[in-house]
């Protein structure tokens, strides 16, 4: 834990950063009132005390804060409260969100990230935020795109963290809010560098998460990589940004497949994928799988937009059937027909 200076004031940052700070946040959302703040996600890393900051300097009087404690670590009720008594000192609005039981079981960490965006929409939602604002940086997009990469993620894996998207309440939950509310996390820091927000920081009080050097985690061994020196963090990010921008030209291209080769009725649809190469078929593939998902109901299963559906792929391309996530596909030639499955037999 670093050592935990008096609280500093919002001016400890320059004029200049925090002008840097305001035009890269006005980029990605609305200007911030007392009417619709712009929420903040402040864990007490350095990263997030220095957003805290520019943010609490650049919008006075339009900013809350959230810190998650999951329950997991002894140690993260005090950061809560660090931060909790800087924001107070600084006149920013500052709730400690916590679940009604911490995540277990395998993939910790994505389980915590779930919950951790779960908790700050709703609050985010709650409080009539215009947007969630979360720190993650330059460096952060380079490790993530040398995960991915050594993971064989294709464009959508390697555009890696986005500048932007839309959080909408799991409508299933119990308290879930009115339909059709949602909030926009941004990341306005994307541009940054770690090593200026921790000289930042260093007016401020923060702690530095032990996990961060966690060797069980293939994030420390990234940013282990990008230390030595010989890769460059911003042509990384560069590159992130360049698979970005081809994943939204495919992601226009599905949608315009869609419109022009889905046959859809109540509960499934069917497909032309004559003719065209593996990646649209296989997104395709995903966006039929979500939309009988959606209106069937069905919560089988795990899921999301970036599953691994070649299994599934092999099986039709051969003429055959399989089911996934609760969806049964199958083929008739290049015509794809995808319905809800039928229940499973019990003994």
């Amino acid at each position: 834990m670093a050592a935990l200076p008096p609280n500093a004031p919002p001016d400890a940052v320059t004029a200049g950063a925090v002008d840097r700070f305001a035009r890269d946040l006005l980029q990605l959302a609305e200007r911030p009132s007392p009417d619709r703040p712009l929420a903040l996600a402040v864990s007490g890393g350095p990263d997030s005390m220095a957003m805290l900051a520019l943010a609490a300097a650049a919008f006075p009087g339009a900013v809350i804060a959230a810190t998650v404690d999951h329950g997991l670590r002894a140690d993260a009720a005090d950061e809560a409260a660090m931060v909790a008594r800087w924001a107070d000192a600084n006149a920013v609005p500052h709730t400690t969100l916590t679940a009604d039981r911490p995540p277990t079981g395998a993939s910790l960490q994505a389980q915590a990230r779930r919950l951790r965006y779960a908790l700050l929409g709703d609050w985010a939602i709650g409080c009539g935020a215009g947007a969630i604002a979360t720190a993650h940086h330059a460096d952060d997009q380079a490790e993530t795109f040398l995960m991915r990469a050594g993971r064989g993620s294709g464009p959508a894996g390697l555009a890696g963290i986005r500048p932007t998207w839309t959080y909408q309440p799991d409508r299933w939950r119990t308290g879930y809010p009115r339909d059709g509310d949602s909030v926009a996390i941004v990341r306005p820091l994307l541009g940054w560098r770690r090593a200026e927000l921790r000289a930042i920081a260093a007016t401020l009080p923060f702690v530095d998460d032990p996990s961060n050097a966690d060797p069980r985690h293939d994030r420390t061994a990234a940013r282990a990589l990008l230390a030595q020196g010989q890769i460059d963090p911003v042509a990384l990010a560069a590159a992130a940004a360049h698979c970005r921008e081809a994943d939204l030209a495919l992601t226009e291209t599905i949608d315009w497949l869609w419109r022009t080769r889905c046959d859809m009725k109540v509960e499934d649809c069917r497909i032309d994928v004559g003719g065209l190469p593996r990646e649209l078929r296989r997104r395709l593939c995903r966006a039929a799988i979500g939309h009988v998902r959606a209106i069937d109901g069905s919560t089988e299963g795990r899921w999301s937009d970036a599953a691994n559906v070649e299994a599934l792929l092999d099986a039709l391309d051969s003429g055959g059937r399989a089911t996934q996530a609760g969806v049964l596909a199958s083929a008739d030639g290049p015509h794809w027909h995808f319905r809800p499955a039928p229940p499973r037999r019990t003994p």
